[in-house]
């Protein structure tokens, strides 16, 4: 079966220019993102936002920690498990603080925030994390929104190997 997961949160406050999410693979499997989504329901007023997919090396975020959540029922838990310092093997939402590791950008974009943002890789887009990799992986909001309130974003990935 499949290992798949999602790193997912709705109707969050960020406390400004953030990672969303952050995912450190561990030693045992390789991951490779398979979607990423952001998306606001505070307000209806239209606003560009701009979005930056990184890897970041040590120090790495402040995080709330997180559990994924299996995309397939009944399949395995994954290796990841919920940590709040971005350390191997750990994922968390939400940065308090973003850590002085220098962020790698892989690509950027902006969106408008009434219709959201939406990655899904294809085939030639495939981000994989090897393990014991020395960076982790993030979804950052470089420049802080202007309504900071009822965001929603999330991460869905699969374990390799």
């Amino acid at each position: 079966m499949a290992r798949e997961y999602s790193i997912s949160a709705g109707g969050i406050t960020i406390v400004g220019a953030t990672t969303l999410v952050f995912i450190n693979p561990g030693t045992t499997a390789a991951l490779e993102i398979l979607r990423m989504w952001i998306s606001q329901s505070a307000n209806t007023n239209t606003a560009q936002q701009r979005v930056q997919v990184v890897t970041q090396v040590t120090a790495f975020p402040t995080l709330t920690s997180f559990t994924p959540r299996k995309l397939k029922p009944g399949g395995p838990a994954s290796v990841i498990v919920g940590g709040t310092a971005g350390a191997a093997g750990t994922c968390g939402i939400n940065a308090s603080a973003e850590g002085a590791g220098a962020k790698s950008v892989l690509f950027e974009d902006a969106f408008n925030v009434i219709p959201g943002w939406l990655w899904v890789a294809t085939e030639k887009e495939r981000i994989i994390m090897p393990p014991s990799f020395a960076s982790g992986f993030g979804l950052y909001l470089p420049v802080a929104p202007g309504t900071l309130t009822n965001w929603a974003f999330g991460l869905n990935y699969a374990e390799l190997g």
